[in-house]
């Protein structure tokens, strides 16, 4: 099983979303997502994994960055791309298990993958 969570240690939900997988048995894979950005494919897969057509769902609206990008003018690949190179915009935390992925909020909603 590959497990991998999309963490920021700064965000309590995303600290409560790790400790309840934890809290399971699980080791995640932490990938520190403000560090390391995910691509845009890889924005865009996850995008697919949770049934989520507009990529805005997928974003921090409340961010000065998106703001100040523009972004509510914009669309698809464009919101995807500001995800890419401004990761603090990505809504946290992402929990990915092979082909599954949830939004950890409420942390509980990523039991469903499991």
């Amino acid at each position: 099983m590959s497990l991998t969570i999309w963490h920021n240690p700064r965000c309590s939900k995303s600290r409560q979303t790790l400790a309840l997988l934890e809290d399971k048995g699980l080791n995640p894979d932490i990938r520190l997502y403000q560090e390391n950005a995910p691509t845009a494919d890889e924005i865009n897969t996850a995008l697919g994994m949770l049934g989520i057509d507009d990529p805005r769902a997928l974003m921090r609206t409340g961010e000065a960055e998106y703001k100040e990008q523009g972004l509510a003018d914009k669309s698809g690949d464009a919101l995807i791309e500001a995800m890419a190179t401004t990761p603090k915009l990505i809504e946290r935390p992402v929990v990915i298990n092979g082909d599954k992925a949830a939004l950890g909020r409420p942390p509980e909603s990523v039991l469903k993958i499991l």
